[in-house]
Formats: structure tokens, C-alpha cells, sequence
């Protein structure tokens, strides 16, 4: 279908087959409702020729050309034929069937949004690209979450970097939170360097929404090893997750502590131990067990108190008779 237009019975249909059943084969009746066709005039369904042609631009990568979008041929052209194209399948709110068509059977289209993100000058396609990834994630199956390519991970990071917009922030920092319960995807967002960048964001972060986004991306991020060591290795890490556990929201407050457990459960070692006394990590987490917090976050602050005291409690500062 070339140029949709619209019957006066309410369907479209493609405009050379239906002159053709009326004028040349001299119907009367639509050929789907078979009620006569009063008024004949053809009226163009602008909404599905823009799908169709954004359809088109999204996938010439594949080989597809259409004839409507044959005149773009600049980059610049070829930029607003894909936010245009974006703009719509986003605006359609596809039904969860629908997103899941989105996938394919080889998973190309979202290779094609990740290629769509990898756009320096096209941050309003970047944006819907992310925004339709995000839903389409949120019905996938496991399988397609699994397989996803690190440059998915790539493009992810560098949208957080560019900051393009505050939605576009928090939409992206969503897709991660339904991508990275998975261990393969908090591998792959950890080597193209997440957790700095999210330490980076955090400190940045003066929202709260945000914030807690950011914190909840750290925790799936560093249930595995490399992303503790990152955490760690990070000059501000523990500095900056421990602040976030007073003064954003008690759901900050939380992460953060769930954050901290990780690394001192499973990365404490002597000299990671000491960091957190020396930059006061451990007077955060007794102040936990001393000021109105939720039972949760008491429970894991006393917890990492509890397993290190041979090593903290040398320290003058702590009083354990609070534990």
C-alpha cells in the first residue's frame, strides 16, 4: 500500500486498487462492508501513510525503498524521516501484541533503534528510539532480553552521558531496570563502563525520582563481582551511594544500604573494609540503626556491622552497643 485513503464506509484501502474496483470494474459496494458506495469520494488516511513511510525509513537498512520517501537522500532528511517515523510508531501505543511483533524473528528492529541511537545529531530520534525499546522490554521474553548486543548497553550509556532530556534520562534508566536482572546484561552494561557513569549521574541527580532510578540500576548492576569492583575501583563510589542514604527518600535510603551490602558482603576485603571507616560509610550505617528508618534497612545496615566488628570496631567512633 502506496496512498491509503479511506472509503466513506470507513475502510482504507490502497488507492490505485480501489479506483480500480470502482471505475474500471465498475463496482458499486465496498469490498469489505459490501454496502454501496454513496459518496465515492477517496479520502487520503494521512495517519497510516505516515506509518507506512516511516516504516520504510526505518527499515532501508534492510534494502526497502518506498516510492513517497524516493526524495530523501540528505542526512538531514534522512534524520527527520526517522524522527518522524519514530514519532509515530511511539504515538500508536501498540498493544502488547504489538510490541512484541516489533521483535521479529532475527530481533532487527531493535538493532536498527540501537543504530537509530547511535546518532550524534539526532537527539529527538534517540529519544523515541529509547522510549520504544523501553515498552517493547516490558512484554519481551526472556530469550530477547538475554541476547541483546552490547552495543544495546553502549548506546544506553552515552544517551546518560549526552543527557538529551530529563524523560529521556528516566526512560532509559527504566529499560535498564528491566534489562539487568539478567546476569549476561549487568556483565555487558559493566564492560562498557555503567557504573561510573551512574556514580557520575548520581552526584549529579538533584530529583528524586531520578535518583532512586540511578540507585536501583547500581544494585542490579553490582549483584555481580565486576560490578562491586568498578563500584569500588571508582574514586567517589562509596562516598556518593552512602550520602544518597539520608536526604533523597526513605526508597534511596534503602537502595543505597542494599548497595553497601553487596559490596561488603561479597567485595569487603581489608582494604575495602577500611575505605568505608575512612570516608565514613560505617557512622552512616550506625546512624541507620539510631534514627527512624525502615525495618529492612536496619536489618542489612546491622547485618554488615555485625560480619565486619572484628575490623571496625578498633575504631574509637563506633559504639557497638548499638548493634
Amino acid at each position: 500500500m502506496k496512498d491509503p485513503v479511506t472509503l466513506s464506509t470507513g475502510i482504507t484501502y490502497d488507492r490505485d486498487s480501489i479506483e480500480n474496483w470502482l471505475f474500471s470494474r465498475k463496482n458499486d459496494v465496498c469490498p469489505v462492508t459490501k454496502q454501496v458506495v454513496v459518496d465515492i469520494e477517496l479520502t487520503p488516511n494521512h495517519t497510516l501513510r505516515r506509518l507506512i513511510q516511516s516504516w520504510c525509513t526505518l527499515n532501508a537498512a534492510s534494502g526497502i525503498e518506498s516510492k513517497a520517501n524516493s526524495s530523501m537522500t540528505s542526512s538531514s532528511q534522512e534524520v527527520t524521516g526517522a524522527d518522524e517515523a519514530l514519532c509515530v510508531l511511539y504515538h500508536l501505543k501498540l498493544s502488547p501484541t504489538g510490541l512484541k511483533s516489533l521483535f521479529g524473528k532475527t530481533g532487527d528492529f531493535v538493532e536498527t533503534l540501537t543504530h537509530v541511537m547511535q546518532r550524534a545529531d539526532g537527539y529527538e530520534s534517540r529519544a523515541y528510539a529509547v522510549m520504544l525499546l523501553k515498552s517493547m522490554f516490558e512484554v519481551a521474553e526472556p530469550m530477547q532480553v538475554t541476547s541483546l548486543n552490547p552495543k544495546f548497553f553502549m548506546e544506553l550509556v552515552r544517551i546518560l552521558i549526552d543527557q538529551i532530556s530529563q524523560k529521556a534520562t528516566k526512560v532509559t534508566l527504566k529499560l535498564l531496570v528491566s534489562v539487568c536482572p539478567w546476569g549476561r546484561n549487568r556483565i555487558k552494561a559493566v564492560e562498557v563502563g555503567m557504573v561510573p557513569v551512574l556514580i557520575n549521574a548520581l552526584l549529579e541527580s538533584s530529583e528524586k525520582r531520578v535518583s532512586e532510578m540511578i540507585l536501583m540500576v547500581l544494585f542490579l548492576v553490582c549483584q555481580s563481582a565486576d560490578g562491586r569492583a568498578e563500584l569500588v575501583k571508582h574514586g567517589g563510589g562509596l562516598v556518593v551511594v552512602s550520602n544518597a542514604i539520608f536526604g533523597v527518600s526513605p526508597v534511596a535510603g534503602e537502595r543505597a544500604v542494599r548497595i553497601l551490602y553487596s559490596v561488603a558482603m561479597f567485595s569487603g576485603n581489608t582494604r575495602v573494609l577500611q575505605e568505608m571507616l575512612e570516608l565514613g560509610v560505617v557512622e552512616k550505617l550506625l546512624l541507620v540503626l539510631q534514627v527512624d528508618c525502615g525495618s529492612k534497612m536496619k536489618e542489612k545496615a546491622r547485618e554488615i556491622l555485625k560480619i565486619h566488628s572484628r575490623v571496625w570496631n578498633k575504631s574509637l567512633c563506633i559504639n557497638y552497643e548499638l548493634i
